[in-house]
């Protein structure tokens, strides 16, 4: 027992120096924080544009295959984040198709290993969205002569703050992932270490301020984006009339 005060007092003072490092605007910990955020938004923002479209056409488009091409959406959902990130260190190792870019252990080669992670996430969220408004309105549109890119655009743009909380969810699937970005980024500190690699190097090593520090503000962005859906919802609800301007949340 007379071990627990010194456990207890480093646990404080680990997290005090956390803290300090956080508020002091330590360069080490935000240089960490923003590649985090550069490299999610990047990765985000690609597999939401791509994902938007491919997403929205598969809802409304009826075609041979359809089935088949659903079914391995599904499955690359279930694909573990490690292999995703194998597949993309062997496309940019130096023997790989792609190793000419000498994009491996790069920034570059992050935003590729996210973008592959969260393109079917986006894809299979907004196929199902959209296809859920296609039942409602669908048909309607079709007796009015849309064909199908024209009603999928129509559809997206009526379910557009649902189709926000999917970027918002996208960009909280990428920046929380660790195994993908640390194959093909290696961790390399002041140049691919990000948040969640950082996070594990540092608590293996003892560092646990450091950790500790960056898993406050990996915290702070997680309760921001769910403030973000929550704002989002309560938008669409009063865009629907379901809500009175000043309705509490």
């Amino acid at each position: 027992m007379a071990k627990l005060p010194v456990a207890m007092s480093t646990f404080s003072d680990s997290v005090g120096v956390a803290i300090g490092l956080v508020f002091s605007g330590d360069a080490g910990l935000w240089s960490i924080v923003w590649r985090s955020l550069l490299v999610s938004v990047l990765a985000a923002a690609i597999a939401y544009a791509v994902g938007l479209l491919a997403g929205a056409w598969l809802a409304a488009a009826r075609f041979k295959g359809r089935g088949a091409v659903l079914t391995l959406l599904n499955t690359a959902l279930a694909v573990p984040a490690v292999v995703v990130g194998l597949v993309v260190y062997l496309l940019l190792s130096r023997s790989g198709p792609l190793g000419f870019l000498g994009w491996l252990f790069s920034v570059p080669a992050m935003v590729v290993a996210q973008t592959l992670l969260v393109l079917p996430l986006v894809t299979a969220l907004v196929r199902q969205v959209v296809e859920d408004a296609d039942l409602g309105h669908g048909e309607q549109l079709r007796s009015l002569g849309a064909g199908t890119l024209m009603r999928s655009l129509l559809l997206a743009w009526d379910e557009r703050y649902a189709l926000l909380t999917i970027f918002i969810t996208a960009f909280g699937r990428a920046i929380s992932e660790v195994g993908t970005v640390m194959i093909v980024g290696g961790n390399i500190d002041g140049f691919t270490r990000v948040m969640t690699t950082a996070i594990a190097l540092e608590t293996s090593k003892g560092d646990l301020p450091l950790a500790l520090g960056l898993g406050v503000v990996l915290l702070a962005v997680v309760l921001l984006l769910n403030a973000l859906v929550s704002l989002v919802r309560r938008w669409r609800e009063r865009a629907d009339g379901l809500m009175p301007v000043g309705a509490a949340a």
